[in-house]
């Protein structure tokens, strides 16, 4: 309508109606007078007993806009996969100064008045309304959980694969684990032989040393005591 038709068909056909069933839905659509003229306009349906349209007639003042609701009776099943054949027809003509929705008459939209009909044809589109989140899994009465994941059950490929691989990799970094300890128990124990083979030969030199310091001294104090007899046999012969 006078310049606003367009960018409300654009609106009308990306947004949609969200359709829930067993509840009236309403969709707000706006007119735009983009003119200096008073606009009248009327909304017409191929459903008339489906939809309400509020108001169906009016006046659009000059550089305003006027806001139109469509609301939906409610529907007791959705429509097979969610198509609609519903149809809008907007019609607006250019009004005198003034006019008010009491001047507003049918015959103003037809071709014999003579007036400039602006038609704008929109179509019903319906949305399935977003699904709700996954409630989560509760747990049984015996309190285990009420999915069982394939490796608990034990026949999964991929869990008994993993299973055996871990039976074989554990016997393995066991034994690994022990020839290590083994191997740093040798080590210490043949550090240990060889410190105590050191020990001993140290020992036996200590012991040697001893014994020659032993053997010199005596041998000192039988020189000494030599000399002392010799010493007084000559005074006793002298």
């Amino acid at each position: 309508m006078a310049g606003g038709g367009k960018r409300y068909r654009e609106r009308i056909w990306r947004e949609g109606v969200e359709i829930e069933l067993k509840k009236q839905i309403s969709c707000s659509m706006q007119l735009s007078n983009l003119s200096d003229d008073y606009i009248a306009f009327k909304v017409k349906t191929t459903s008339p007993k489906k939809y309400s349209v509020r108001p169906n007639t009016g006046v659009v003042l000059p550089r305003s806009t006027c806001d139109v609701v469509v609301t939906m009776q409610a529907q007791r099943e959705a429509p097979p996969d969610m198509q609609c054949k519903d149809k809008f027809l907007v019609q607006s003509v250019i009004a005198p100064s003034g006019v008010t929705v009491k001047d507003i008459t049918g015959e103003m939209f037809t071709k014999e008045s003579g007036n400039k009909v602006e038609e704008v044809k929109l179509r019903v589109t319906y949305i399935a309304p977003p699904q709700p989140p996954s409630p989560v899994p509760e747990e049984s009465e015996e309190g285990s959980p009420s999915r069982v994941s394939e490796s608990e059950n034990g026949d999964s490929l991929g869990g008994g694969f993993t299973r055996a691989l871990r039976e074989r990799i554990e016997p393995q970094e066991n034994s690994l684990e022990a020839g290590a300890l083994i191997n740093k128990l040798n080590e210490e124990k043949n550090s240990a032989i060889q410190q105590n083979h050191k020990i001993r030969q140290e020992l036996d030199m200590m012991r040697r040393e001893i014994s020659k310091k032993r053997g010199g001294f005596s041998f000192i104090i039988v020189i000494i005591v030599a000399l002392i007899g010799i010493f007084l046999g000559y005074m006793m012969k002298s």
